[in-house]
Parts: structure tokens; sequence; C-alpha cells
């Protein structure tokens, strides 16, 4: 966006320039949000926002090149490949994304040939991007390749041997050799093979070699070296178990040739024994290692996804299994306070008692990765049911560790419970649906939860909903509305609040509330907020209408370190009055953090009047100055209750008496509107007063 014009005019004055760089960053947001959903990028999130940031700006400076310049588009291409910008979808997400930014940028409109133009910088793009993902995994392979041939050359040096040499490597030769007769008669075996079968020459020189074979593998190296013997095998490789004299299995790996005569008649079979029993336990420990935590020892994730399957079809089909699915509340605390080498600690002591608590059960118990553990139970009669094993897990994990004898460290873990699945669920399936109880347990702040299928089923169309609002955001399904605050006595329009809407093609529209519960489960809570407040002053500020403008804050942008300096940017760009912009700060986001506070003491001194929005304690007043609170909803909502109703005529006052205005929300019908009116509040809100100014759309 910084490019000069194609046709060369003059340069943009600054506003002109801001705006870009703005729009640039936006982008760049964007693109980074989309990229993240489908790969695993190894870099902090600023981080990449300034790289795809620089990115975006060279693919437009590569647009207004004439011509344009598609080897700085190929390498843009190659960048993103260089910061792992590679899962499945990345690169046709980011083609999409580019192509309606290109498309639609203000300052392209007047480039000839845009779509032309916009299709070869992309192209390039796209091949910049093949390019080095082919050499990156061709790297990757020829790494790969090196390294297995090491070993295969290593291997190799150790068994071939020329018939010059056959004497002295025979004797001396490290590896067991044997000498036979086509029929498997040996007929010499040098010491090595002795020492390896805990024998002496002369008693393997008596035998077949089929005799030091395990039974199970016999037929088939039979029917391996007959192949052999008859010239349809040139050789044999094959690993197979031998058995020494105190009959334990040892692996061994089997390499056969044919020693033929001048005519090239067989006449010998020379076999080369190697004792692979430590390569064996390798691997087999490499293998445990694979599907174990290190750390902890217990199975993985991987490892406990696997053998879901197998446990759920071996199920009792009466009792069948219950799945207990652990995540530790506050780890991140015992980490950052304490130390990670204590919080591994406290992982090691957690896995030691599930598998107490599950010992006499038959029960698998696993760490599913970072603070989350899982257990599946095979139930039996003797099985004790979900609430007791429960109160079993916390009460295990609240017994305190004491650190250096000194510091006593507890824990304890939100679960989610799935009792009892059906035998036909998949191991995907069953995790997700813990997962899900889990989370929701942790959402109302219960210490478990039991799996339902009616909440499941809402849960997953909820979740549907929060993945695909980024695609509608961009499409313009979600949009910004407003409507009327009106003065409680007069009834004249006070204010206008900007409010957001999803025009839901199956849905129909959903509401504010329902957007930024959906905004906050897809992590676009602050992107979305700051996109509202944007819109919505532009909008205003184009309408001419005098009113301020009311715009209820996400708790993440209340506490967004860069909140007072977009407000700024908001005002300078749309030119109103810091008296006409009134962000409502959750009262509780006030509570929580202290960057919401600074925020909205930082703005009172710039001349922005700040809303508490869920007001409900008098105390916040004596340490804010808010220009208007908004009574909390769920006050509202039972504002006739005889507990409820004397309170809330106290905290109108309570508000009057610190200079602060009283909002309502959420306004019905004549007859509550008259009912606040008595109470003595300010500004009301609601279905009652459907009408908005004239110029701004209703939400």
């Amino acid at each position: 966006m910084t490019a000069p014009h194609p046709r060369g005019d003059a340069p943009r004055d600054k506003p002109s320039a801001d705006r870009a760089a703005r729009r640039l960053g936006t982008l760049a947001r964007k693109w980074g949000y989309l990229i993240g959903t489908t790969a695993y990028l190894p870099h902090a999130p600023e981080e990449i926002e300034r790289e795809l940031a620089a990115l975006a700006g060279r693919l437009f400076e590569a647009v207004v090149s004439d011509p344009p310049d598609l080897e700085a588009a190929a390498a843009a291409g190659g960048r993103l490949v260089e910061l792992r910008c590679v899962g499945a979808e990345s690169l046709r997400r980011s083609l999409e994304l580019l192509a309606k930014a290109l498309l639609s940028e203000p300052e392209l409109r007047g480039v000839d040939g845009l779509a032309e133009r916009v299709v070869l910088v992309l192209g390039a793009l796209g091949a910049g991007y093949g390019e080095m993902l082919r050499e990156d995994i061709q790297k990757r392979q020829d790494g790969l390749s090196r390294a297995l041939l090491k070993v295969e050359q290593e291997t190799r040096q150790k068994q071939v041997i020329t018939r010059a040499q056959f004497e002295e490597v025979f004797a001396g030769s490290a590896s067991g050799v044997a000498l036979t007769e086509l029929d498997g008669r040996v007929l010499r075996a040098n010491p090595a093979l002795a020492k390896t079968l805990n024998r002496t020459p002369a008693e393997i020189a008596a035998m077949s070699l089929f005799d030091l074979i395990h039974p199970e593998d016999v037929e088939q190296l039979r029917a391996s070296y007959r192949e052999l013997a008859a010239g349809r095998l040139h050789r044999l490789r094959a690993g197979r178990r031998l058995i020494g004299r105190d009959g334990e299995p040892m692996w061994a790996t089997f390499a056969a040739s044919v020693i033929r005569d001048a005519v090239g008649a067989p006449r010998q079979l020379l076999t080369i024994v190697d004792d692979d029993t430590e390569v064996s336990l390798l691997q087999r420990r490499l293998s445990h290692q694979a599907l174990h935590d290190v750390l902890t020892g217990l199975p993985n994730r991987q490892f406990f996804g696997t053998r879901l399957e197998t446990l759920l079809r071996d199920a009792d089909p009466g009792r069948g299994v219950t799945l207990f699915h652990l995540d530790l509340d506050g780890f991140s605390q015992i980490n950052g306070g304490l130390g990670q080498e204590l919080g591994d600690r406290v992982l090691r002591g957690v896995a030691a008692k599930l598998k107490t608590v599950f010992e006499n059960e038959k029960a698998l118990v696993a760490r599913l990765g970072g603070d989350e553990f899982g257990v599946l139970v095979q139930n039996t009669a003797d099985t004790p049911g979900v609430v007791t094993l429960v109160r079993r897990i916390t009460h295990e994990l609240a017994e305190a560790e004491y650190v250096d004898g000194q510091r006593g460290v507890a824990v304890s873990a939100a679960v989610g419970v799935v009792h009892r699945p059906p035998r036909d669920i998949t191991p995907a399936e069953l995790l997700r649906a813990s997962d899900l109880t889990l989370r929701r347990a942790q959402r109302t702040g219960n210490q478990w939860g039991l799996f339902d299928r009616e909440q499941d089923r809402r849960d997953r169309h909820d979740f549907g909903l929060a993945a695909s609002m980024a695609g509608a955001w961009e499409t313009g399904e979600v949009q910004a509305g407003y409507r009327a605050l009106v003065s409680s006595t007069g009834g004249a329009i006070e204010a206008v609040e900007a409010r957001l809407r999803w025009n839901h093609p199956a849905e129909g529209v959903l509401t504010h509330e329902a957007c930024v519960r959906l905004a906050t489960e897809a992590g676009l809570a602050l992107p979305l907020g700051t996109w509202l407040l944007r819109t919505a002053a532009e909008r205003l500020a184009a309408s001419g209408i005098g009113v301020p403008l009311v715009v209820e804050l996400t708790a993440q942008q209340a506490a967004d370190p860069e909140l007072v300096g977009e407000i700024r940017r908001v005002l300078g760009d749309t030119g109103l009055a810091p008296d006409r912009l009134r962000p409502g700060f959750p009262a509780a986001a006030l509570a929580a953090t202290a960057d919401a506070a600074d925020n909205l003491k930082v703005l009172a001194e710039i001349g922005v009047r700040a809303e508490i929005h869920g007001f409900g304690d008098v105390t916040c007043l004596t340490e804010f100055a808010a220009h208007t609170v908004r009574i909390a909803a769920n006050l509202a909502a039972k504002r006739e209750h005889p507990l409820v109703t004397g309170p809330l005529s106290a905290l109108v006052d309570a508000a009057h008496a610190a200079g602060a205005s009283v909002s309502v929300a959420g306004v019905r019908t004549p007859d509550e509107a008259a009912w606040w009116q008595d109470r003595g509040a300010d500004l009301l809100t609601g279905p009652a007063f459907p009408d908005v100014p004239d110029g701004l759309p209703a939400c």
C-alpha cells in the first residue's frame, strides 16, 4: 500500500498514508488469523502480523509496478513457506484473502488492468510458494536419505566380504557365520556364532541350521532357503529368532547367499547371523518413547487414541466404559509463580495420584498434553459410580505435596465425564465429546460435568457458528446496526448505540449478544470489537447526526493496551469530538484487570466520557468517574422482585450522587419504561424504542 501510483501521481498526503497503513495492518491481522487456523505457526502473533503486513505491502507494490513485479511476488510466496505457513489450506485462503483485498483497495481502483495484474501477482506468489515448498521438502528428504544410507553402509560393512578374505573373516568376524549344505546341515560355524548361541562350534556343526531357529520361524526360513537354492531368490536377508542353549529367543538378522561351483550350480549356503537383540530392545524403547509421555511415563494422546477403539470394542456390552477428561485448574500460575521445574514435579505427582485412584480398576491413564489427563475405565460390576470416582480424584489431587519440605502444593481439576458412550463411537468423537463436556464445566464454574447429548448438540452448533464467523465477517454478513437511547422523561433521542448483527443465511438474524459470545469463542472479540468501534464512528460522522455514540466494549477490548490509541485514531479520522464517543466498559473487566481501569482513566483525561456497563455495585463509582452507568441485565430482569426493587433504587440514587446518568437496556414495553422513569433512570433503550435517526441502520 506504500507503492507509488503507476501513473506517476504525486505522493499521497500523510492521512492517506496512515489510512493505508491501518488497512494494511487490518489485512495482516485477518491474514494471520486465517493462516493460524490452517497451520501451526512457530512465531508470536505480533511477529506474524508484522511479517504478513510486510508481505502484503510488497504484493501491493508488485501490483502497481509497471510491469507487475512478479519476482517480488514469488519471493513473498517463498517467505510464506519460510514462516511455516504451509498448512493444507494456507495457500488457498491466503490467495482468496489477498485477491479480495487487492481488488477492493481504494488506492488501486485507478490502476489500469487491475484484475490482470492481480492474477499475475497472485500466480507468481503461488509459484514462489510451491517452489520454496518443493525445495524445503527436498532438503528434508535428502537429509533423511543420507541418514538412512549411513546406517545401511555401516551394516553392510560387517557383512560384505570377498572370497579372498573368506577364511580370515570367517574366523575373526564379529558376526556369526555358518556354512551349510543346501538342506541346512551345518558344515562349519565360526566362534562368533557359537558365542551367540552359547554353544561350541563342534556342537553346532553336528546340527541343522533349522535346529537353531525358533519353531514358529522354521518353515518360513526353510521356504526362503529353498527359493534361494533354486535361484528364484538372489539373496536372502530376513529377521528371525534364534534359540540358545538356555532356550531364550534372540532376534537376529540372517543374510544368506549361495556358493556356486565353476559351472554355476548351487553347492552350499553361506549364512551370516547378526545378533539384533540390542537393536530390537532399542527399537522397542524408541517405540515406547513415541507412544508415552517422557515426563510422567504415562501413555500419550496418540497411544490413548489408538487404544480407545480396542477398549471400546472389548468392554462389557452391558456396562460399557467411562472416560474422565481432566484439566488442571490454575496450572499456569504454578509454572509461572513457582517455576517450570516445580510444575513438572506437580504433573508427575498428578500422574501418580491418578494411577493410585484407579489402581483397582481396569483403567488406562494417559497424559493428553500440557496439563490435561485422560482416564478410560472399563466398567465392571464392582466399578464405583461416576460421582464416587470424581470425588476420589478431587480428594487425591487436593492432598498437598511438600516441596523441599516447606511449600505444600495442591491442585484441583475440572473433569468432563462421558459415561457409557455407544460402542461404535469413534475415538476422535469420544475425545471430542469429553473435551466439550470439560469446557462446558469450566465455563459454568462447575468442578465436573457429565456428557449430555442434547447439550453437546447445542455446543457443536455454536462452535460451528463460531468457526464460520470470520468468513461471515469478511463477506459482509456481520454488520453494524444502531439502537436509540432515549430520555426517560421527554422521549427524545439522547444517543445511539452501535451493535453487531449477523444476517445468517440459515439461522436468521443473530443478536449483538450472540455475536459477542461467538466472537469470543472464535478469538475474534478484539478485532471485531475494534472494527465495530471504527465502523460505527465513521457511519455516525458521515450521517451528520449530532448525538453521541455509545459502543459497548468487550472484556478484551477494555483491557487492550492499544484501546486508547485506537480511539484517538478514530476520533482523528472521523472528526468526532471526544465527548461524542462513549465507550462502555464492562464492570467485571474493570474489577478484574488494571489495564481496563487505566484505559478508562486515560480516556477521561482526553475528554472521552466513558460508561460503565453491567453496573451492580456502587463501590466502582468510588474508583472511576463514569459519565453514565448501565444497570446490570440480571438485576434489571428481576426489577420487581421484593429483594431487588429496593437495592435497584439505591443504585440509581448512588449513581446520581456520583454525578453519573443511569441507563437501562432491554426495555420492552411502555409499562417497563414508566417503571424505570419512576425509579429515576435517565436513558432507556430496547424493543420499546425501535426508531433510530434517519441515515443509520437499525439493529
